[in-house]
């Protein structure tokens, strides 16, 4: 009876093990197709984009001839973006995943704002953009500018640095606070001094993730009414003389007016320049879309292997 009963179980072994080996394959198999799949997609881009680029096409603005197009105004407008969209979504974002997890009290409130900021990282991102344009837009008046669309783009990302915050603050062992706690350090100087250093690198990794998303969105932009066609460039904080920081004479002597102008300028971004071009007919446009297509890839690698090379530094600067 004993032996019988063993034979069972190694053959339910057997069986289960040959389940969990037949998923793994699966998996892989899935992965690899996937993988290939894109990896094609993006070869091809690559190899009908590169002829394309040289200094002339980062250099010029937007043509009726295929020959003299750039991506001057959409490269200009898509750093002004992404620089209006960090500066407003990285400090809220950090903030609210430091209070959430290490302040706010465990009640039914917290349990509800946990549950709706969950729920908003994966909503579509042309609500943002319809969002954007009732509150933006039309109730405070901010225009079809870049100050618009990179607020647009923060309530996109602003989730996923929360979520991003919360997560790796909470690995963070409690014997780190208990440690601070014991030698007598406050809520914030533990906060401050010892969680935040040791969970930077994974800040950061979703920080730049989240950039890397906002990089590439086109509906939430295209619904707040960025240009499809753009051939000047937002006014320079700058002055082309020295001091070069625009001054006045009356206070204050700095001409705040004059260095913000740009927030105000009309824009267009990478994305929705190769879709103008996409939806031309002649083949070389669509050459000027690959290209485009190769540049937002490049960028957005870049700000990936950004991520990656904080979080090693980072973490190699905690173990000394």
């Amino acid at each position: 009876m004993a032996q019988t009963k063993s034979n069972q179980v190694r053959s339910e072994i057997s069986r289960r093990k040959l389940i969990d080996s037949l998923f793994a394959i699966l998996g892989l198999l899935m992965i690899f197709v996937a993988t290939f799949i894109l990896l094609g997609l993006i070869l091809q881009i690559v190899i009908e984009g590169i002829p394309r680029l040289n200094p002339q096409f980062f250099t010029s603005f937007p043509s009726r001839k295929a020959e003299n197009a750039g991506i001057l105004s959409a490269w200009v407008g898509s750093s002004l973006v992404m620089l209006v969209t960090a500066v407003a979504a990285i400090p809220i974002g950090v903030a609210s995943g430091i209070y959430l997890e290490e302040y706010a009290r465990k009640n039914w409130l917290a349990a509800i704002i946990e549950i709706n900021v969950t729920n908003l990282a994966g909503i579509p991102s042309i609500i943002y953009g319809l969002l954007a344009l009732g509150l933006f837009v039309y109730r405070l008046e901010l225009g079809q500018s870049i100050l618009t669309a990179g607020l647009t783009l923060a309530l996109l990302i602003l989730p996923i640095v929360i979520v991003t915050t919360r997560e790796a603050i909470r690995s963070i062992p409690t014997s780190l606070r208990e440690a601070a706690f014991a030698v007598g350090a406050t809520k914030w100087q533990t906060v401050w001094d010892h969680i935040l250093p040791y969970s930077l690198g994974s800040i950061l990794t979703g920080i730049i993730i989240g950039l890397a998303r906002a990089i590439g969105e086109t509906a939430p932009v295209i619904t707040i009414g960025a240009l499809t066609f753009i051939a000047f460039l937002p006014d320079s904080p700058f002055n082309s003389t020295f001091p070069y920081f625009p001054l006045q004479n009356t206070f204050p002597f700095f001409n705040f007016q004059q260095f913000f102008a740009w927030l105000n300028a009309p824009f267009t971004i990478l994305p929705i320049q190769m879709f103008a071009w996409v939806s031309r007919p002649e083949q070389e446009f669509q050459i000027n879309a690959a290209a485009a297509g190769t540049v937002l890839l490049m960028m957005t690698l870049g700000i990936n292997g950004l991520a990656i090379y904080l979080r090693y530094r980072l973490r190699q600067g905690i173990k000394w």
